[in-house]
């Protein structure tokens, strides 16, 4: 593969290390005092989960997510916080990886309609399965220099 200025390893680690800015960002911007004590970002997406037009994402967000509203703020909040540390410093990249996917897809499928929101799940997504297929964890991350996967 010819690359110019960098090597191929080295882009696609430049590729994680974005996107786990990316999710670092989406960390920042939350309004935490909201998430946790008013329950806001929940309650937004148990209103986008009431009238979503699949059965299954509406029974599945009452089994899950509605029993335990304050939880899930937490692990939504912090998931995206572990999520960016991970992808920038390249610790446990292929499980932050794969639990990024998992997150953008679950966030895609709640959304589904809401085109706004669509292209930056898809697109981090898209980044998470190439950074994880083309083993991104090899250059610049703690787990190549401590030898892990």
């Amino acid at each position: 593969m010819d690359t110019i200025w960098l090597t191929g390893a080295e882009w696609v680690a430049v590729l994680r290390v974005g996107l786990g800015l990316w999710w670092l960002e989406s960390w920042r911007h939350k309004d935490k005092k909201g998430w946790f004590e008013r329950g806001t970002g929940i309650a937004w997406a148990a209103d986008v989960a009431a009238k979503h037009r699949w059965n299954p994402v509406r029974s599945g967000f009452d089994v899950v997510v509605a029993p335990r509203p304050r939880t899930m703020a937490y692990v939504v909040v912090y998931a995206e916080l572990a999520l960016g540390l991970g992808l920038v410093v390249g610790f446990l990249t292929p499980i932050a990886l794969a639990g990024g996917l998992l997150l953008n897809l679950l966030y895609l499928v709640l959304m589904i309609h809401d085109w706004a929101e669509q292209g930056q799940n898809a697109m981090m997504a898209l980044i998470s399965l190439v950074a994880l297929f083309a083993m991104s964890w090899q250059t610049w991350s703690l787990d190549s220099a401590l030898g892990l996967f």
